[in-house]
């Protein structure tokens, strides 16, 4: 495995182009350069058994590394038995797909603090994500990892230590580093290699070196505020907001990583992906 780019979701030229369906997106996506496509649950598991192995039969045609987003409303720092039952069945809907997909990651949202420490909710969290592990072993999805993603609010649970500390539930859960969100929660603070290292020594600390070399990553420019963090997803065109990625591509390369990189940005994910592929390679 090498490093690889791709989107979240179809791009305004995908659209542009003429294209209707996410069945059509692998093949488009491999001839405009990219390797990876994640599949957006976000406001639920809408997408259809048959119609997710369509999309995965041509992820596999076109060489097109597939990953799932799970829904937007799973909480996993809600202590409400129902609640988490709920969460585990959002996690089971997600993997149903993913496996359909020919996916192996699902990324989820860590959840909110609902009026609690930040120590409190996270005790919940890993509580709640051990159960999802095991109902997602039990009904046969042990293959698929999990992902749970750095948050970008700054009332959201979701800090890179809170992130490490949910990925130690199980030696088989993966992070979803969103640089673009780890910048808005903390007011910009990614601009040089070193900035980028930090994270990095945080996460090997923690999970070690085999487990952080293929992490998974969202990445695009996000405006922020001070006070809450990430407000909205921008595109490479800005030049207000950060983060550039050209001292990120440095970094994994002097480090040997190989992770998977989705773009999320508003409307370009295929051709600011495209970019950072081009930035990446410019470094190797």
């Amino acid at each position: 495995m090498s490093t690889l780019f791709g989107v979240a979701g179809n791009s305004d030229s995908f659209h542009a182009a003429g294209h209707k369906s996410s069945v059509e997106a692998p093949k488009w996506l491999h001839d405009f350069g990219l390797d990876a496509y994640e599949y957006q649950c976000g406001k639920g598991v809408l997408i259809g058994v048959d119609t997710a192995r369509e999309i995965g039969a041509k992820a596999k045609e076109y060489q097109i590394c597939m990953s799932v987003h799970a829904p937007y409303f799973m909480n996993l720092a809600n202590p409400d038995p129902e609640r988490r039952e709920k969460t585990a069945g959002y996690a089971l809907k997600s993997c149903e797909a993913a496996q359909a997909l020919g996916a192996t990651r699902v990324v989820i949202h860590s959840g909110s603090l609902m009026k609690r420490t930040r120590s409190e909710a996270l005790e919940i969290a890993c509580e709640t994500m051990k159960l999802v592990v095991d109902a997602c072993d039990a009904a046969g999805y042990g293959e698929i990892t999990l992902c749970p993603e750095l948050m970008g609010g700054v009332n959201q649970l979701g800090s890179l230590e809170e992130v490490m500390e949910l990925c130690k539930v199980d030696r088989r859960l993966v992070p979803c580093i969103d640089f673009g969100h780890y910048n808005a929660r903390n007011n910009g603070i990614l601009r040089v290699e070193e900035d980028f290292e930090a994270i990095f020594d945080v996460m090997e600390a923690h999970l070690g070196f085999d487990r952080v070399k293929r992490f998974h990553s969202h990445f695009s420019k996000i405006e922020f505020t001070e006070k809450s963090g990430e407000v909205r997803h921008l595109t490479f065109e800005d030049q207000m907001y950060g983060p550039d990625f050209v001292p990120l591509a440095r970094v994994l390369v002097k480090r040997g990583y190989e992770p998977t990189i989705i773009c999320e940005s508003a409307g370009t994910q295929a051709e600011d992906a495209l970019a950072m592929k081009q930035m990446y390679q410019k470094e190797v």
